[in-house]
């Protein structure tokens, strides 16, 4: 699993590129507050129901949380589920709303 920071996150979406984000946060979480992507608990993930994904496993996929730990717990499972290209985000929703705020 790599990192990636928020910084580096907020050039990647302001470029060109296709970006596959995975918002492990529950619902009522990602209603609040997103970056967008795919909005899929990491309580799915842990028990395997990641068929919403499963087509990304050749693809780099960026895994956020509110503060990084349960998107790091996603990431090192997608890892072991054969996703080949899986970056965590750093510090999580909390880091990207103070770099956002800059």
């Amino acid at each position: 699993m790599q990192i990636i920071t928020p910084a580096e996150l907020k050039e990647k979406l302001s470029g060109s590129e296709n970006i596959n984000l995975i918002d492990v946060r529950e619902p009522d979480e990602h209603a609040a507050f997103n970056i967008g992507g795919i909005a899929l608990p990491l309580g799915h993930i842990l028990s395997m129901q990641t068929d919403d994904i499963d087509h990304l496993k050749q693809e780099e996929v960026i895994c956020y949380c509110r503060s990084g730990q349960r998107s790091m717990q996603a990431a090192l499972m997608l890892e072991t589920m054969g996703f080949s290209n899986v970056k965590n985000l750093a510090g999580g929703m909390l880091a990207w709303q103070e770099i956002i705020n800059y």
